[in-house]
């Protein structure tokens, strides 16, 4: 079971002017797409992302085919017909919760994409929208005609959320375009949540929103280049009986295990710490005491996934991880990847957003005698 996000960007945006789409022309030193694109890929829960771009964008389908971690999809001449190919691009993927976004929103926020994700949790589709204040008319070749009751009504926004299984069956019910994928679950009789939006969420579609935009994203980065944290962690087990060793939260086979009250994973209880040292919130000790016996042999992704959620709490997220582990055997080279998924999928970042490495003491020490392994990790945290 997985979460994914759909980026349509086939539109050609003619209203906005220019000779090239809207969502390649820079804004604020970067292509929209790129911006829109770089919250998806921090937000924490997203495993997958489909960019759906037009067959006429050749030069973008070539820059964007390789990234790794993006999965291409060829969209249609009108935005029903592209979210259809998104869908299907993550038919083998066990895809469970979908985010589809509009690519011409870039400003969209990580916690607003959270929002969604976790409203998923109480029904089949989930939208963000923000109440209608000001006065409606109605109107004629440039005259007011009447008036228009503003009660009840919603400007809406995406990323709008699904269940994944719920959205395909309605969109192949749905022949027609739409407007956006609420129509299209409406039409299917899904109830839609909606939560709260972002005044800052706005979608770029005339010339004049360009700058609005660009005001939008230079205070954003103002206020993030603010609060940039570094936290270091560093953490030591024992050898004893056992026949495999937990590390990154990958078992190793070895002839001995290591002991500590928990599962012993040296490298998370590292990373756990250097991220609460980033936070200047204590160590694992304070959080989980090992006094408190329902902490006897428990899996350590329990103390990162907390530090992880404590961070959001106070407005962060993990920018980047580096862990070091310091033994002479058993040999952590063949487990490297598999240890850097691991952290990446607890913490909710890309693959390439986790270091994991190993070195040895020189046979100095107690590591160089083979009597336990230390690690040391280094994190990053940085405002959402």
């Amino acid at each position: 079971m997985s979460t994914a996000a759909i980026i349509v960007a086939a539109g050609r945006g003619l209203r906005v002017g220019g000779d090239i789409p809207k969502q390649w022309r820079d804004l604020a030193g970067r292509p929209i797409a790129d911006r829109t694109l770089s919250q998806f890929r921090h937000a924490r829960g997203i495993d997958h992302i489909v960019l759906v771009l037009s067959p006429e964008d050749t030069q973008e389908w070539s820059i964007y085919s390789e990234d790794s971690d993006l999965i291409l999809a060829k969209g249609a001449t009108d935005r029903a017909g592209s979210v259809r190919a998104g869908l299907a691009a993550l038919s083998d993927l066990d895809v469970t919760k979908v985010l589809i976004h509009d690519v011409a929103r870039p400003c969209i926020q990580i916690d607003l994409i959270h929002a969604v994700i976790n409203a998923l949790d109480q029904g089949p589709a989930a939208a963000p929208a923000l109440p209608v204040t000001d006065a409606l008319w109605t109107g004629r070749d440039s005259q007011v005609t009447g008036f228009q009751d503003r009660n009840g009504l919603y400007a809406a926004q995406t990323p709008q959320g699904f269940h994944y299984d719920a959205i395909v069956t309605a969109h192949a019910a749905h022949s027609k375009d739409a407007a956006d994928d609420v129509e299209v679950a409406r039409a299917a009789g899904l109830d839609i949540a909606i939560v709260p939006g972002d005044p800052d969420n706005i979608k770029i579609t005339t010339a004049g929103d360009f700058a609005r935009a660009e005001r939008i994203l230079r205070g954003q980065m103002d206020i993030r280049q603010l609060d940039i944290r570094l936290g270091n962690g560093f953490d030591v087990h024992r050898f004893g009986p056992g026949d495999h060793v937990v590390l990154c939260g990958v078992p190793v086979p070895h002839d001995r295990g290591l002991q500590g009250h928990s599962d012993a994973d040296v490298a998370m209880h590292a990373l756990t710490d250097a991220i609460y040292g980033a936070l200047a919130q204590g160590d694992i000790g304070q959080h989980f005491p090992p006094s408190d016996p329902q902490w006897k042999g428990a899996a350590s992704d329990i103390f990162l996934r907390h530090a992880v959620d404590l961070a959001a709490s106070m407005g962060l997220r993990i920018g980047n991880v580096d862990c070091t582990l310091i033994c002479e055997f058993p040999k952590v080279g063949p487990h490297s990847l598999a240890m850097r998924q691991s952290l990446a999928d607890i913490i909710g970042v890309r693959l390439d957003q986790v270091s994991v490495k190993a070195t040895t003491s020189e046979k100095l020490g107690f590591t160089g005698r083979g009597e336990g392994i230390a690690a040391m990790a280094t994190a990053t945290l940085v405002s959402i």
